[in-house]
């Protein structure tokens, strides 16, 4: 026997995921990105109620049970982390809708997430940063141009510290060269200035002749906005940029492991470790919270303690047994 339609038991689901999205992007003025997530989570949900219910799923469907049972389906595959995402997004539509008096409770309040292993985050010496940002002209793959283009965009995220989807989103317009600056969009649509490091003005003076060569070879078209392209005229995407990080960490350092965020980490420390304010550098990432920023502190201090282990005396005497 079918269940009775969702008509006669409540709110869609489906339709408040969709206001939902619409708020995230218009009210909160959250980025593309962030909205896609939260959707792409939500819509699992949806997807996975209906296959249960063999119905459109509505509000009174979402109990803990049925999360648990979803999370518990879902989860096989996925790392802590992103289970966890997923319970956020849960819990982040019902907060929006008790806001609109449609709900009164959260089923998602109750439910924990899984621990998180937070370890420290990978940070390249400087001098493995530095091969890293060589190697990209030096790499057998590629033409002229892609290969001043990634050299431009790896001097970005190592040398200013921005996010993949910042770089993805830079304009040519952002880039002021007298000024010796770039203005970029960060997380909620936060716009800050962050200063271009002398290499990074040669990068990007070396690729700009070399840009119109990026075009689809069939049209001869280009994205006339667009910053970095891709070899078919095209912007250059997130994925695509995780994938060459990961072959110049490969070749420049034997880190096949290197994401981009990893730069943006050994920037932030090497810039601490030069005598750099936290506040600053707080500012340069584009942090809204202090917090986030000392998490610096934190891996300077592990690469203190390693470095002293290997080279003060007393601890040499410590590990020989030596009083």
């Amino acid at each position: 026997m079918r269940s009775a339609p969702s008509s006669q038991l409540g709110p869609g689901l489906g339709e408040r995921i969709e206001r939902f999205a619409e708020y995230l992007e218009h009210e909160r003025r959250s980025s593309k990105n962030t909205v896609l997530a939260y959707r792409r989570d939500l819509v699992g949900l949806l997807e996975f109620l209906r296959g249960r219910l063999e119905r459109e799923p509505v509000l009174s469907d979402v109990t803990r049970l049925t999360l648990r049972a979803w999370l518990g389906t879902v989860g096989e595959n996925l790392a802590p982390a992103s289970i966890a995402r997923k319970l956020s997004s849960v819990r982040a539509l019902y907060v929006f809708l008790g806001r609109t008096g449609e709900v009164r409770e959260n089923p998602a309040a109750l439910l924990q997430s899984p621990k998180l292993n937070r370890g420290l985050p990978l940070v390249l010496r400087p001098e493995a940063a530095a091969e890293v940002l060589n190697v990209a002209l030096e790499s057998p793959l590629g033409t002229a141009a892609e290969k001043l283009r990634d050299r431009a965009l790896l001097e970005l995220l190592y040398g200013s510290g921005l996010r993949v989807s910042e770089l993805c989103a830079l304009d040519l317009e952002a880039v002021n060269v007298r000024a010796a600056e770039v203005r970029v969009l960060g997380k909620g649509r936060k716009e800050r200035i962050v200063p271009l490091s002398g290499k990074a003005l040669e990068a990007l003076e070396a690729y700009w002749p070399r840009r119109g060569e990026l075009r689809d070879p069939k049209t001869g078209e280009l994205d006339e906005k667009a910053l970095l392209l891709t070899r078919r005229g095209k912007r250059l995407g997130v994925r695509r940029v995780q994938v060459l990080v990961q072959r110049y960490g490969a070749l420049g350092a034997g880190r096949p492991d290197l994401h981009p965020h990893a730069l943006r980490h050994s920037c932030a420390t090497h810039l601490l470790e030069g005598g750099a304010d936290l506040r600053v550098i707080q500012e340069l990432l584009g942090h809204s919270s202090l917090s986030t920023t000392q998490r610096y502190t934190h891996v300077s201090l592990d690469q203190l303690l390693t470095v002293y282990d290997k080279a003060h005396p007393l601890a040499r005497a410590k590990r020989s047994g030596a009083g």
